[in-house]
């Protein structure tokens, strides 16, 4: 989980990992269910799986595990579960461990269960010891045992701050040994230091001890990319020396809006992955603190942010890239037959940066997995676009500008249909408003009241800099705002942006979250201004 950096230096330090020969199982000891082999997460028959999922917040929010349903039906192929081992948070029961692994394995998901109490050790006051947290996977020993097919363990979350974070290698040792000598014979997940960032190279200059300490061969590390992974050279620099030396990676957590302390570089992070053929699990599904990392709002899979559309719709994202697990039978190698063609798409709903296109499903012998929609210049075509459905929204566009789209389907083999006939689209020119606003009251109380503002860009160029005005009718006060600082004088509001809203881009939003107190009335502003000019509001 995103966790604020108390001291942000940038990837500095960072020890150079030795490449080596390929990781051998030791002598004797069979696979079972998911394992490593060379360097890579494989399943029990020896097919490669690669992770394309999210992170979801179950411990705090026990009544949506039907999110994993919504999660699944959305294209992922994996979750990772936030659970408590009772040192910080409620421990989840071996009853409910067990219902979710149950339900992980009803939705074809594979499931990665994470103690959350040892984040930021050593930092954080609050925080449980690797130690704690392997205590409490051996009492779940008999819900977790023949479930190696379906379950990673994923020790403990973020297991230390930023305070002398070489304090982790030991603990971490210590707490794998612990594990193995209890019968463990599952793939075991660690997370690196520096709030899981590694920002001081800790996990990356002793993942050799580390992997070595573990006698069945079984651990892949666990690198979280958030702010302090905003250039492509870090991304990748620090994925292809795991690469090179053969030690199983994956990206356990990643985030793509701008917040205080940077900007991740998410296009990289996905890209890079895919290239490397490295799994990814995106932070999280609903339920933040901040909302700007939602993917889905109020756990709806139909209100998706622009987060959660990158995530699942967008290239490089969970639809385009993700195979189900051979064990649900997905991904078989012997399915060789293409999906047919896509219906020619027909374009809707177009905008000066946007358009939505439809068109008519393909069918597949075994299921038709996700669809890529390309633009088509000259004799090139680029994926700009992929979805679940028969349907998507191409976003980033010019205003004035034409372009010509077209459909591939595929399935979970990775077959790939002939592409359909194309369709030409012209986005209308920009619109005289400069912004859009959408308003709404997240939930009330007595009092007091959340309320969420989200300021989006039409227009043909980035806003950089913006102050948004407007008024309560009822005698509401801001009393508190992340996204940015109001100022108020009765019931008129002016919003300046924080550092990492500041920029709007071209066809994207913002969104300022505030808690405010209210009377018996609490109507919702109907106009709005950005630096004196009237907003749409939608």
């Amino acid at each position: 989980m995103l966790t604020r950096l108390a001291v942000l230096l940038g990837l500095v330090g960072l020890g150079v990992l030795a490449p080596s020969q390929a990781q051998a199982r030791p002598d004797g000891l069979a696979a079972t269910g998911l394992h490593i082999a060379d360097g890579r997460l494989v399943e029990a028959n020896g097919n490669d799986f690669v992770m394309r999922g999210v992170n979801h917040a179950h411990t705090w929010y026990p009544g949506q595990l039907r999110s994993l349903a919504d999660i699944k039906a959305l294209g992922a192929n994996t979750v990772r579960v936030v659970l408590a081992d009772g040192h910080r948070w409620s421990a989840n029961s071996a009853s409910d461990v067990a219902n979710v692994i149950a339900q992980c394995k009803a939705d074809r998901l594979i499931c990665v269960l994470e103690v959350h109490d040892t984040t930021g050790y050593g930092e954080e006051s609050a925080a449980g010891t690797l130690d704690q947290a392997a205590d409490y996977w051996i009492g779940l020993k008999d819900v977790l045992a023949g479930q190696e097919n379906h379950v990673v363990i994923n020790i403990g979350n973020e297991p230390w701050g930023n305070t002398n974070p070489e304090g982790w290698t030991a603990p971490t040792i210590a707490a794998v040994k612990k594990l193995r000598a209890a019968g463990f014979q599952h793939t075991i997940m660690v997370d690196a230091p520096n709030w899981g960032q590694d920002w001081q190279g800790v996990m990356r200059a002793n993942a050799r001890s580390v992997y070595a300490a573990d006698t069945t061969g079984n651990l892949i590390f666990s690198i979280h990319m958030y702010s302090v992974f905003d250039t492509a050279a870090e991304i990748t620099d620090y994925l292809n020396a795991f690469v090179t030396a053969r030690l199983p990676l994956l990206i356990g957590e990643f985030g793509g809006p701008a917040d205080q302390w940077g900007d991740p570089d998410e296009d990289t992070m996905m890209a890079a992955a895919q290239q490397l053929k490295l799994g990814w699990l995106a932070w999280s599904w609903s339920g933040n603190t901040d909302p700007v990392l939602d993917l889905a709002t109020a756990f709806d899979p139909t209100r998706l942010s622009s987060w959660g559309r990158r995530v699942f719709d967008g290239v490089n994202g969970i639809a385009q890239t993700a195979k189900e697990a051979t064990v649900y039978g997905g991904g078989t190698p012997a399915d060789s037959q293409a999906p047919t063609t896509p219906g020619t798409p027909t374009a809707s709903a177009v905008t000066a940066t946007s358009a939505t296109l439809t068109w008519t499903a393909a069918t597949d012998n075994v299921g038709v997995s996700g669809y890529d929609v390309v633009r088509i210049s000259g004799g090139t075509e680029s994926v700009v676009a992929a979805s679940t459905t028969n349907g998507a929204t191409v976003t980033g566009l010019s205003a004035g500008t034409a372009y010509t789209f077209a459909v591939y389907a595929r399935d979970a083999a990775g077959n790939r249909s002939a592409r359909s006939g194309t369709v030409a689209v012209t986005t209308s020119t920009a619109p005289a408003t400069p912004c859009s606003v959408r308003y709404r009251v997240v939930g009330e109380w007595p009092g007091g009241f959340q309320g969420e503002i989200v300021l989006g860009n039409p227009g043909t160029a980035a806003i950089n800099g913006w102050r948004l005005a407007f008024a309560f009718a009822d005698g509401q006060t801001v009393t508190n705002m992340w996204g940015g600082t109001a100022t108020q004088s009765g019931g008129a509001v002016t919003v300046a942006p924080a550092s990492y809203t500041t920029t709007v881009p071209v066809g994207g939003s913002v969104t300022v979250g505030f808690i405010g107190a209210k009377g018996g009335t609490n109507t919702a502003p109907t106009a709005f201004t950005l630096d004196g000019t009237a907003c749409t509001t939608t």
